[in-house]
Order: structure tokens, then C-alpha cells, then sequence
């Protein structure tokens, strides 16, 4: 898909939903594009079909590799707060027909697949701590 193409999807889905920064949208994309290289790596060059849970893990392997400490401060800033947001926003792009889908796919594939927030700011606590509760 041509990057104007995504981008039209985008204000589309914002001026419909506006729940989620489009910069949210443009790293979803990109994680999509992390996890299918990550695929073909394990498979020996043969695509398929990318589950919601492994889109989440490439998602926050992704976030963590870019972002670092700040990965959780910056979804949060995009309203990216647990994993059935990345979900919807699947879903979202979906329904804009920029990404595909199986018969099988369905948003509970991303519901609490793990704890988002504590996924991307626990890495970076010292060594014996570990997060009290939801942040």
C-alpha cells in the first residue's frame, strides 16, 4: 500500500474515532512490519498469516527497542494503554481495508494477551523490582 494510501486510512479512522493518535496507527504498522520480518526469519523465508498475540509481542518488542524508558510514557500519550487497544486499532485498519484478515481473527484475540504497562516499563526498573499493582 502506497504510504499516502495508510495515511488517507488514518484521518479517516481519526475523524471517525479520534480514540487513538495516528502516530499509534503509523507504529502499528511498522510493528505489523517487524513481526512478519521476525516470521520469515523462524520460517526460513515463508510468510503467513501473523497472529493477534504475536502482533502484540512484536508491538511491545518494538515499542521497547525504539522508545526504551519512555515507551510506556509515549502510549500513553497515544492512548495506546492495554492490548486490546492495539486490537481496535487493528480492527480499525481493517475496516479502512489496509489490513487483512482471517475468518478466525477477532478483537478478543488481544484482550490481556499480558499486562501491557507492566510489559514495557518493568524492563527497565533494577534488578528485584517489580511493578506494585497497574500503573
Amino acid at each position: 500500500m502506497q504510504a499516502a494510501q495508510f495515511e488517507q486510512s488514518v484521518v479517516s479512522i481519526i475523524r471517525r474515532e479520534g480514540r487513538y493518535d495516528a502516530h499509534a496507527y503509523f507504529f502499528l504498522k511498522e510493528s505489523l512490519d517487524f513481526t512478519l520480518k521476525r516470521v520469515m526469519e523462524e520460517t526460513g523465508g515463508k510468510g503467513r498469516h501473523v497472529s493477534g498475540k504475536e502482533l502484540l509481542e512484536g508491538f511491545r518488542d518494538l515499542a521497547l527497542e525504539q522508545f526504551g524508558p519512555m515507551a510506556a510514557t509515549l502510549m500513553d500519550e497515544w492512548g495506546v494503554m492495554e492490548c486490546r487497544d492495539v486490537g481496535n486499532m487493528v480492527f480499525h485498519l481493517i475496516e479502512e481495508q489496509v489490513f487483512g484478515r482471517q475468518d478466525s481473527d477477532k478483537p478478543e484475540d488481544f484482550d490481556s494477551a499480558f499486562d501491557f504497562r507492566k510489559a514495557l516499563r518493568e524492563p527497565f526498573l533494577p534488578a528485584g523490582r517489580e511493578l506494585a499493582g497497574k500503573m
